[in-house]
């Protein structure tokens, strides 16, 4: 299994950009799919989830700025973010936990995408 990010980038405060997460590989079922950050210095941190039903969390410091949502038939999750800050500025990171089609169930990572938000 393998999950492939893309969409990062530079972008000015109060931009916006969608980042995707596409896992591959003997897929049986995806259950929940989120997103992460890591700035310098800075432990990781959990920006949203979504479960395999559809619910969503999110950080705080992301409430009505960001959205995720996933297509469960491309196996992708998304992360819309608008009215991007500087302090959003970080390598985002996507996780799924996946049962594969041998029954073994984990959590996989993407490789992560720069996103920086400077003028």
């Amino acid at each position: 299994v393998q999950l492939q990010a893309s969409g990062g980038g530079l972008v000015q405060p109060g931009g916006s950009l969608r980042l995707s997460c596409a896992a591959s590989g003997n897929i049986f079922r995806i259950n929940d799919m989120g997103w992460y950050r890591q700035a310098p210095g800075i432990e990781r941190e959990l920006v949203a989830v979504i479960t395999s039903g559809g619910s969503t969390n999110y950080a705080d410091s992301v409430k009505g700025r960001f959205t995720i949502s996933r297509d469960n038939a491309k196996n992708t999750v998304y992360l819309q973010m608008t009215s991007l800050k500087p302090e959003d500025t970080a390598v985002y990171y996507c996780k799924m936990n996946i049962l594969r089609v041998d029954w073994w169930s984990n959590d996989y990572w993407g490789q992560g995408t720069q996103v920086t938000v400077s003028s």
